[in-house]
């Protein structure tokens, strides 16, 4: 089939990450249903442009948010250049389709009194959960990885010596982050009751493991950090991702460049990290009115 043979291209040839993978071979299916329904047309391939606008007037009505039918039409972008590519159509039919404009949403982030509350009023577990939620989440705070890069951190990959991870991010690019004395000791107290209570497989060296050795899961992750997040925030969203959204702001705000920032990030361009100026200007614009005596 034909949207298999694409999801096999993006995953080994073009090495999208697992959750572009995903989310690419969803859409293309719920394309392919409402063409099946609609039209009666059971090939993508034998879609037009006009089809596809209709399938965007239908997901509008449906009430899917403008941020997912544009990824929905990532999808079948990326899918109609491939057939392009593959000679099965003579013509893209994305070319006459406008994506709709969607306001951006600025990204939230917890404060630095909330973190600060987190680390030294919470208390953590003695034990080895203990240790590793915390880890987890000041790994996740200290460096802005995503969920994805600290679930597949080997012990290889962290080199106590100059401080600094190494990780492979979307599209398997590495890149080092350093990192400091204080996740340096918290690394060190991890791996000492992780030596003396957890019998990890010996094929298995990833560094953050379950109390059976095992790698940690996207779920274990997400319920550790909102379960920390939640006591210290009333933020509606207490994601992973919103630790590396903070990790972000933060440091812009204490006045790191934002070159440095995208490099950190492991973005592929500046126009994915300059949102995070918005948080700066907002601040900004606080202390301005707070000190200015005709603000």
């Amino acid at each position: 089939m034909l949207i298999e043979k694409f999801i096999q291209y993006i995953q080994f040839e073009k090495r999208f990450s697992p959750n572009t993978i995903t989310a690419y071979k969803k859409d293309l299916s719920q394309f392919s249903g409402f063409l099946s329904s609609e039209y009666n047309i059971k090939n993508i391939e034998g879609s037009d442009y006009q089809m596809i606008r209709s399938w965007i007037v239908y997901l509008v009505s449906e009430s899917v948010s403008t941020t997912t039918i544009n990824r929905k039409l990532s999808a079948l972008k990326s899918f109609f250049k491939y057939m392009l590519r593959e000679s099965v159509i003579s013509e893209n039919p994305m070319i006459k389709i406008i994506a709709p404009k969607s306001n951006k949403k600025l990204p939230e982030f917890v404060t630095n009194d909330s973190m600060e509350s987190l680390f030294n009023d919470v208390t953590f577990d003695d034990g080895f959960v203990g240790h590793r939620d915390k880890l987890i989440i000041e790994m996740l705070y200290f460096t802005g990885m995503r969920l994805s890069e600290l679930i597949n951190l080997r012990d290889s990959d962290i080199d106590l010596n100059y401080q600094r991870i190494k990780v492979l991010g979307k599209r398997n690019k590495e890149r080092l982050i350093p990192f400091s004395m204080v996740l340096n000791k918290s690394i060190e107290d991890y791996l000492k009751i992780r030596k003396k209570d957890i019998i990890q497989d010996e094929q298995n060296s990833y560094f953050f493991v379950t109390q059976k050795g095992k790698k940690v899961y996207e779920k274990l992750v997400y319920r550790t950090v909102n379960s920390y997040l939640g006591k210290v925030s009333t933020l509606r969203k207490k994601s992973p991702h919103v630790l590396r959204h903070t990790f972000a702001t933060h440091m812009l705000n204490n006045g790191a460049d934002l070159n440095a920032i995208k490099e950190l990030l492991g973005h592929a361009n500046l126009a994915a990290t300059q949102i995070y100026t918005h948080n700066t200007i907002d601040q900004l614009k606080s202390i301005y009115k707070q000190a200015h005596p005709r603000a």
